[in-house]
């Protein structure tokens, strides 16, 4: 890990701090806003100091259970990057338990793409979000050591923040490699979620890092798309592949961008999400390669996005054009 990095790890780790009771109700005002709700209980909207935090509060009757909430703790306490949810706090004793984080003001990816908001995230928006997922994940893979796999990689724990910014979130399901020269986990129990599964992980029980790649690339035409990992009976890899087939992947790039992409970047970003899912593991690429992809895809949106300007520009000043 590099002397940067530690720096940084170490300038945050005084921000994580165990809460009491009291003070997880005061900094929630007694539980009133809640914000969001799952198999681990329910989120609320709260602040500590002048920073607004998201308070997640285990049920105790949650399938999630103590492990999950512990394993999520420990393991945020000792990571940060800025493309990971921080960790403010948690609160842990016998009748209540709550993990305290920065909160992101523009909720999960999940919501832009399926929930019909009016606002429709832009194709060089979607493009930033997927690289910095990816950036997230390449962090996880390559830069902790040992390696850690987040294991439930999906487009509802993928966090906005106010400037639309990425994080991942939720690693109540993580694992780490047993040491930094293991080639993989072993996992006696497969876990995840349907949709987003690697196949060969469900069937070797041989938890990699490349299960999270898999899972990644439906998240990548999830985000061009705005269709689900399953709709209708139909798994989105099988329709990107026919698009593929076919050739007309503009098709299925979300419709409500009336046509505001580029199809090199499209095709681009299918291909990417094609090497994904490919299955066998050991032929998809690692969330380095990802990274350095979606970062030419990003960069030439954004040269396409001035050029476009430029030439506009050029056309209004010129009154009488020959």
């Amino acid at each position: 890990m590099s002397a940067g990095l530690l720096k940084r790890r170490e300038v945050f780790t005084p921000r994580k701090q165990l809460f009491t009771y009291s003070e997880v109700v005061r900094m929630t005002n007694n539980f009133k806003n809640e914000i969001g709700r799952g198999g681990f209980g329910s989120v609320f909207h709260g602040s500590v100091g002048d920073n607004q935090v998201a308070v997640k509060l285990l049920s105790v009757l949650s399938s999630q259970g103590y492990k999950e909430f512990q394993a999520e703790v420990k393991l945020l306490m000792e990571i940060y990057h800025t493309n990971i949810t921080s960790l403010v706090g948690y609160y842990d004793d016998r009748n209540h338990k709550a993990i305290v984080y920065d909160f992101m003001a523009n909720g999960n990816l999940e919501k832009h793409l399926f929930d019909g908001r009016p606002s429709v995230l832009s194709w060089e928006r979607r493009l930033q979000i997927g690289c910095d997922a990816a950036e997230g994940l390449a962090y996880l893979h390559h830069g902790c050591r040992p390696p850690i796999v987040h294991r439930d990689v999906k487009s509802s724990n993928i966090l906005l923040n106010e400037g639309f910014q990425a994080k991942l979130a939720d690693f109540g399901l993580s694992r780490a490699y047993p040491t930094e020269d293991a080639t993989h986990v072993s996992s006696s129990n497969v876990a995840g979620t349907f949709g987003y599964l690697d196949p060969e992980y469900h069937s070797t029980k041989r938890l990699t890092e490349k299960s999270d790649v898999y899972s990644f690339g439906v998240v990548l035409p999830e985000l061009i798309t705005s269709r689900r990992a399953i709709s209708e009976g139909i798994y989105i890899t099988n329709l990107v592949k026919l698009a593929v087939e076919e050739g007309n992947v503009e098709n299925i790039i979300d419709s409500r961008l009336d046509g505001r992409f580029d199809i090199n970047t499209a095709w681009r970003v299918v291909e990417i999400a094609t090497d994904c899912v490919s299955p066998t593991s050991i032929k998809r690429p690692t969330m380095n390669d990802v990274v350095i992809d979606l970062k030419h895809c990003v960069q030439a949106e954004k040269n396409r996005r001035i050029e476009s300007m430029s030439l506009n520009f050029g056309c209004m000043s010129d009154p009488n054009p020959r």
